[in-house]
């Protein structure tokens, strides 16, 4: 299976939407979480996804099926413990949330056997994305350092979209493209706030302490992201969004399938932006069709940004920050 990506997804999530789109309530059942999300949408791109899970519990039985009805080459470690999910009523138009189970933690014993499993997996993909656990405590962020550190050892491309002490766990061990967004930024003491040329600041922190190309999504402005050590902003077309969760890993899951194909950063970035602004026009997380996403990426354009700023900030300062954050949790 050359050219296809390894999707490391621990902590999968049974996802049930109650619907009314005419006369009669409908039930949806999904398989969700973030790693599974990008998965669907690298899928969609035309390139092969191994996917890496742990199930478990009665949840986990149902969610087998249903990620083999996905389409990606499945490996799954089997839990004691219970996978998780939530039900979420969309029959007005929003969406309200009516439960919420995050799943148990994996034990060591499951997190040695998923490590091995995916490692593996990984060390024969020439790109891996590292997808977040839904709750952070239910995978140690140590090891996402391993892994970074053990694929990018081995020439695997590591792309994570990750916060909080995972996303300082992976630029650790370093990453070859790193999605975040400006929100995480602020809120894990890397941004001031939300201007531009603090952003960018933070950009070129993120690039010098682990981060070769990095993306800073900006809710309804333009993504910023820096390639070959110069930052661009990612200019589109603006759509009409029926759902607007889900553009973000859209964004990671096409540049991940770029780069398995042999693309370049630059288009990897303006695909995976085409398929992150259509991922919002439609019901369901990860979906997109190939060709509506092609015919998008000639009009997104990467315009330069602002200049890397004079005045860095120091390796004090960012472990500062960083005790900082340890602090708060």
């Amino acid at each position: 299976m050359s050219g296809h990506v390894m999707v490391f997804a621990p902590t999968p999530r049974l996802t049930v939407t109650v619907d009314q789109p005419s006369d009669a309530p409908e039930l949806h059942l999904h398989p969700g979480g973030q790693g599974v999300w990008q998965a669907r949408m690298i899928m969609s791109l035309g390139v092969d996804v191994v996917l890496c899970t742990a199930l478990g519990g009665e949840i986990g039985q149902v969610l087998e099926p249903l990620l083999v009805g996905e389409g990606a080459d499945l490996k799954v470690v089997v839990r004691e413990t219970g996978s998780g999910g939530y039900v979420h009523d969309r029959r007005d138009g929003t969406r309200r949330e009516v439960v919420d189970v995050p799943g148990q933690p994996l034990s060591r014993h499951e997190l040695d056997e998923l490590y091995n499993l995916a490692l593996g997996e990984g060390l024969r993909a020439p790109v891996s994305v590292l997808s977040g656990p839904n709750e952070p405590a239910l995978v140690p962020a140590e090891l996402y350092q391993r892994f970074a550190a053990d694929l990018g050892a081995n020439g695997s491309r590591v792309v994570v979209d990750l916060s909080g002490e995972h996303l300082t766990a992976v630029l650790d061990s370093g990453v070859f493209f790193l999605k975040v967004s400006h929100e995480e930024l602020i809120a894990d003491g890397r941004a001031a706030g939300e201007d531009e040329e603090e952003l960018v600041r933070a950009i070129y922190d993120l690039h010098d302490t682990g981060a070769q190309n990095v993306v800073v999504s900006r809710a309804d402005k333009p993504a910023l992201a820096l390639v070959d050590g110069e930052v661009f902003e990612v200019e589109m077309p603006r759509l009409q969004a029926a759902d607007p969760r889900g553009a973000g890993d859209s964004m990671t899951a096409g540049v991940a399938a770029v780069v398995a194909r042999g693309g370049n950063v630059r288009t990897a970035i303006r695909t995976g932006a085409a398929a992150g602004a259509l991922n919002v026009t439609r019901h369901g997380l990860g979906t997109g069709r190939l060709d509506s996403i092609t015919g998008l990426v000639d009009r997104v354009r990467l315009a330069p940004a602002g200049s890397r700023p004079q005045e860095r900030t120091t390796p004090e300062e960012l472990a500062d920050r960083a005790a900082d954050r340890a602090a708060d949790r």
